[in-house]
């Protein structure tokens, strides 16, 4: 795979060079409520930029149904990458159509401009191969050479992630190789213990990873709604909490692996727990009950660990040597359930070890909880990717960058 560094040595000056980045940030209206993610692979823009290549930057936001929606428009996340450059950034209000050819042609050496979404055209996403190349036919129109530095779409197969690459020179942006970097420090020569979290709604979407831990971790950790089907397993009364009966078999099967191979897999103990879900708009005062975890009523919802739990789990982080942490562990928007999530980040804070916050909701609770982000070892910008990644899938877009 080449390094954004070798094809810096090799020359950009007045060449258009498109970065497929990861702009997917969340919105409220037009506001950017988190910008991590342009921050993130501003760097690479930066350097590019400042080595006199003409660069044209490209992402998806959100899930329009390929075409056109103003309220998917990446126009914000253009601005907001300006700022951050300290320079103005052109903006096309199309994909591969008048303005993005227009607004290409116009840039000089050092400039820099943001393609409107790219789903916006059905063909980023087809699954047919003819049509999906036929948009990365077009987009290879636009440049020369192509840059991958969008870490959270890697792992989908995608006309700009996966086809757009074989058509162009390639390299990897700085921020892909700093993401797969850390990602082999989570599955070759671990420094052990080696400490996992897991949370989230659904242990549907957690079933794969934890299968692959279980011959790699020393302890898995589990909150979340997903922790609630655990619990089910165990033959605890789980009240309306969220539950996947269907996965229970399976769930069952790994907590019985995890005891033959001596892994810790570590459930709540006690848990906050309510017949109402809570405000996030207003973030009005909750009613919850502090319960043990096999005694939560009929009639309530977990939604958060308990106290008990979050000493528990803060010290089953202390000593490890390596974490990584994908979900939070309760409904960490509304500030009566957020208790849990932050006890998780501030046992990583504490912890000597070399943590990992696997990207998603974990990286959004860890800044809209106030944590330094630089404390952390790693942050990730893309936290599918890199569970598929842990689960030992061949990403699409790391694929195509290899030579």
């Amino acid at each position: 795979m080449k390094t954004i560094d070798e094809l810096l040595a090799e020359g950009v000056s007045g060449k258009r060079v498109f970065v497929r980045a990861d702009l997917n940030v969340p919105l409220d209206g037009t506001a950017i409520t988190d910008d991590g993610r342009i921050r993130a692979v501003q760097p690479t823009i930066a350097k590019l930029a400042e080595a006199g290549a003409r660069v044209v930057v490209a992402s998806h936001l959100g899930r329009p149904k390929g075409a056109p929606d103003p309220a998917f428009s990446l126009a914000p996340a253009a601005a907001r990458l300006g700022e951050l450059l300290g320079a103005d950034v052109a903006f096309a209000t199309d994909t591969v159509g008048a303005s993005a050819k227009a607004t290409v042609a116009a840039l000089a050496d050092g400039q820099v401009a943001v393609l409107e979404n790219l789903r916006f055209n059905a063909g980023e996403t087809s699954k047919d191969d003819a049509e999906r190349g036929a948009f990365a036919d077009a987009l290879a129109e636009l440049a020369d050479v192509y840059v991958g530095d969008g870490f959270g779409a890697v792992h989908r197969k995608h006309a700009s992630v996966f086809d757009l690459p074989a058509r162009l020179p390639h390299a990897a942006g700085f921020l892909i190789a700093t993401e797969v970097g850390v990602l082999k420090k989570l599955t070759a020569d671990v420094k052990r213990p080696y400490v996992v979290v897991l949370g989230g709604a659904k242990v549907s979407d957690k079933l794969a990873v934890i299968d692959q831990l279980l011959g790699k971790a020393d302890r898995i950790l589990i909150g979340g709604g997903m922790a609630y089907t655990f619990l089910k397993a165990k033959g605890y009364e789980v009240g309306i909490s969220l539950l996947q009966e269907d996965q229970i078999p399976v769930v069952t099967e790994y907590m019985e692996r995890a005891e033959k191979s001596g892994v810790e897999l570590v459930l709540p103990v006690d848990i906050l727990a309510s017949g109402d879900f809570p405000d996030l708009k207003t973030k009005a005062p909750a009613d919850f009950v502090t319960v043990d975890a096999d005694k939560i009523p009929a009639d309530k919802e977990g939604l958060d660990i308990g106290p008990k739990t979050r000493e528990l789990y803060e010290s089953k982080i202390a000593d490890a040597e390596t974490v990584f942490w994908n979900g939070p562990v309760g409904v960490f928007e509304h500030p009566d359930y957020a208790g849990g999530t932050r006890a998780i980040a501030r046992a990583l804070l504490n912890c000597d070890g070399f943590t990992v916050v696997g990207g998603g909701d974990s990286a959004a609770a860890v800044r809209t909880l106030g944590f330094d982000e630089n404390a952390f070892g790693h942050i990730s910008t893309g936290g599918g990717a890199s569970l598929e990644y842990l689960e030992g899938k061949t990403l699409p877009g790391l694929a195509a960058l290899e030579d």
